[in-house]
């Protein structure tokens, strides 16, 4: 970490300190991507799986670290979105679309999400993660993702915020979740 002081490293977290200001990085990646599938029949495909530090099931977009494995360091950020696609949810995109780069949690860390919109899908397996992920692919048509949602919520899951996000920069916000 350039020009901060390391307080803590952990296998997965580190916690730094510039300026007076503490803040959580990831020694072991250059960031993060998001991806928002949509299928060709207006479904768009979700990931669902256990989060430690919530103490959750969370509701998400596909997403994956940039650079966290060594044979996979040199890869493009859109390398890296179709990579995590094809491991967590089986499907392979024809396009994949940058849409924005932002800050993940500006106060927190320094980190920064690229998220893509994925279209042209093929499935290719069924997906759900790499060893220990765990993670559960559902496939949702838009015009019933706002009461699907709702009902996930209602069961005590978590619904990530990134789901509204993607949709609302892919121009897809139409389909009930206003």
């Amino acid at each position: 970490m350039k020009d901060a002081r390391i307080l803590s490293e952990g296998n997965y977290l580190g916690l730094y300190e510039r300026d007076g200001w503490e803040f959580a990085d990831r020694p072991n990646a250059t960031g993060v991507v998001g991806i928002l599938p949509l299928t060709s029949n207006s479904e768009v495909i979700l990931v669902e799986q256990f989060r430690r530090p919530v103490n959750a099931r969370v509701i998400e977009i596909p997403a994956g670290l940039v650079g966290d494995e060594k044979e996979y360091r040199e890869e493009t950020l859109a390398d890296s979105a179709h990579r995590e696609l094809l491991e967590e949810t089986g499907f392979q995109a024809g396009s994949m679309e940058l849409l924005l780069s932002t800050p993940t949690s500006a106060g927190m860390t320094p980190e920064v999400t690229h998220l893509f919109l994925a279209t042209d899908l093929q499935q290719k397996s069924a997906g759900g993660g790499v060893a220990g992920e765990e993670i559960k692919v559902h496939r949702v048509a838009l015009q019933n993702l706002r009461e699907w949602l709702r009902q996930r919520e209602s069961s005590g899951m978590l619904i990530d915020s990134k789901i509204h996000a993607t949709l609302w920069l892919a121009g897809r916000f139409d389909h009930g979740l206003q």
